[in-house]
């Protein structure tokens, strides 16, 4: 599997690997939850989590294409399973947009949907 993502939060340390197939059958409780991209046409480009004490800097190793999928795996420490998640989609003129934040608990997380207008988990 190639590296797909790397963590860097104050108290969130992880990885995503990219897995075009293979689903999680765990949940955050298991230090890890899968990604999909589920749109037609937009790029995801930053993935960012904030446990109350900042953002964290972007997971994203490289771009998640659509229709592309990435198993997240981080390591919980002193974490906070409470979190607030922002994507960013590659803009038209290359620019990061960024979607409004939305909180999750990732470690009741299985699965984190990317859609063309929300973002959701289960």
């Amino acid at each position: 599997m190639q590296s797909f993502f790397t963590a860097a939060g104050a108290l969130l340390l992880g990885t995503i690997s990219i897995c075009a197939t293979a689903q999680a059958e765990g949940t955050g409780y298991e230090g890890y939850f899968q990604i999909y991209n589920n749109t037609d046409s937009n790029t995801v480009v930053g993935f960012y989590t904030n446990d109350g004490e900042g953002w964290s800097t972007n997971w994203l190793s490289r771009r998640l294409a659509p229709g592309e999928n990435a198993k997240a795996e981080f390591h919980e420490g002193n974490q906070n399973c409470e979190q607030t998640l922002q994507v960013g989609w590659l803009g038209t003129d290359g620019s990061e947009v960024l979607d409004e934040p939305i909180d999750i608990d990732i470690c009741e997380a299985s699965n984190v949907y990317l859609d063309d207008n929300e973002v959701y988990f289960d």
